[in-house]
């Protein structure tokens, strides 16, 4: 059975680089400035024949106040109970600091298991710190380097009684669970259950401080992600799996987007750019907003980044318990969102509150709904009856006084939905004309909201004689006296 492992330490001892070792990618933001790592990122970890999930938490800060330090100590002591065992880091160059001595006091109170590891111990350098750690207490420390991968063999070693000691637990369990007669019928019905394949992946953004973090805490009933008064908290793209409601669902947090000229910090660039591929990743993009100050410049640049890269779409607007004049404002926030982003027009807004948790519902039936359309495939028959309606209702443009000829239109493909119109002289279809088919598709065949691609070819192969001179008949060339041509 898999055990869970948490890498705790001060900060900027390199726990989320030793993080990205393990699992073979890289997940977690690393940059030379301390407390990089904020929330607990969870990965799948490999290591020889263990598999195991690591956790990568925030430096560990001798602060236990309401601070925003004192609040990522607390998210990382909640680390430790979690987990099967901790892995405490220490920097091998810098040597056994006080901070040091205090957290491993902690980890012998809170932790049944602790492993001591040195990290950044290549070479001399490193030495003299490695000596030093014997003076915690945590046994024997492993030499570590987890950018260069150096002292993997002996972290493995360490951790395979860890793994030993989960399965036999596990089976201790399995064998205090006595046999239950199955019935042949209920058996067959529940191999009648729907599964799914894998998870449904959806990506939270929006400008700092828009509640981002909280809405996925109050999704997954517990305070896994820090939340906090402070603006862009969030630092790094968490990705987190959950069931919603029977959905299977990994959900990603990402750091607070803001205008592009204000990022000029590298960190803030990281984690933004962080931010960015998980859009790219995700199947459907909770474009979340605050109710206070809606449809600012960069909500509207966010959620046409979002349409661009093809995803589906949900706008959420939160903070709606702060609300009073509610019918009102939903109205405005309609008839902003059909002018502010007519590309999206039709796309789901829900108005919602994480704090309290109104609203959430609504927001799954949003989620689900965009997802199907996002799906969505036409069928040929249909599209192509459709597109001889389209033409006898408005007959595409006659540029020099010959019409363009629409032949017959095809789906090419979904996520998004994707078609193909095969005409003549496509080049020469204007954008008004376009956007009339793309509106009439998203109404006739239900798909408000979803990115639809729409793309006009040339009818036939180019022809090879087009560009050829037209070669001169032999007797006509005899007649003339011109020499043959040589072969």
């Amino acid at each position: 059975m898999s055990f869970t492992l948490a890498i705790v330490g001060r900060p900027n001892v390199g726990k989320s680089t030793l993080f990205n070792r393990l699992v073979g990618k890289r997940l977690a933001l690393v940059d030379d400035q301390p407390g990089v790592t904020r929330d607990l990122r969870e990965g799948e970890a490999r290591l020889g024949d263990l598999r195991f999930t690591v956790i990568d938490t925030a430096g560990l800060e001798e602060a236990t106040d309401e601070s925003l330090e004192g609040r990522m100590r607390r998210l990382t002591e909640r680390a430790v109970e979690m987990a099967d065992a901790c892995l405490f880091l220490i920097d091998a160059r810098a040597g056994v600091l006080p901070a040091d001595e205090v957290f491993a006091d902690i980890l012998r109170r809170k932790s049944a298991r602790v492993i001591l590891a040195a990290n950044k111990a290549e070479g001399r350098a490193g030495e003299a710190g490695l000596i030093e750690a014997f003076s915690l207490g945590l046994g024997e420390p492993i030499r570590l380097s987890a950018e260069h991968g150096e002292g993997m063999g002996e972290l493995a070693a360490a951790l395979l009684p860890v793994a030993e000691a989960t399965a036999d637990r596990s089976q201790a369990v399995a064998d205090a669970v006595p046999e239950t007669d199955v019935d042949v019928g209920d058996e067959q019905a529940s191999m009648r259950q729907p599964t799914h394949e894998r998870p449904l992946q959806i990506a939270v953004v929006g400008r700092p401080n828009a509640g981002k973090s909280t809405l996925i805490n109050r999704l997954l009933g517990e305070d896994r992600l820090l939340t906090g008064p402070e603006t862009g908290i969030t630092r790094d793209a968490i990705s987190l799996p959950f069931d919603w409601n029977g959905v299977p669902v990994r959900i990603f947090d990402t750091a607070g987007m803001r205008k592009k000229a204000r990022v000029q910090e590298k960190l803030e660039k990281l984690s933004v750019a962080d931010g960015l591929r998980a859009v790219k990743f995700a199947e459907v993009v909770i474009v979340l907003l605050d109710a206070e100050i809606p449809f600012e410049q960069q909500d509207l640049r966010i959620a046409d980044l979002a349409e661009r890269e093809g995803r589906a779409v949900v706008v959420a607007v939160n903070k709606w318990d702060l609300e009073r004049e509610k019918n009102e404002k939903l109205k405005e926030l309609r008839e902003e969102f059909a002018r502010l982003l007519p590309q999206l027009r039709g796309a789901p807004l829900v108005t919602i509150s994480a704090k309290t948790g109104r609203g959430l519902d609504r927001l799954q039936d949003a989620v689900m709904s965009a997802y199907e359309v996002w799906n969505r495939r036409v069928p040929t028959a249909a599209l192509n009856r459709w597109l001889d309606q389209m033409i006898t209702a408005h007959p595409p443009p006659a540029p020099g006084g010959r019409r363009i000829k629409l032949r017959y239109a095809t789906q090419a493909k979904t996520r998004p939905p994707g078609f193909v119109v095969m005409c003549s002289h496509p080049d020469k279809l204007n954008d008004a004309y376009k956007r009339y088919l793309v509106n009439g598709l998203r109404q006739d065949f239900d798909m408000p909201g979803t990115p639809v691609r729409l793309t006009f070819r040339g009818q036939g192969d180019k022809n090879p004689y087009k560009d050829k001179k037209k070669s001169t008949p032999s007797r006509l060339r005899k007649h003339l006296g011109k020499p043959s041509p040589k072969r």
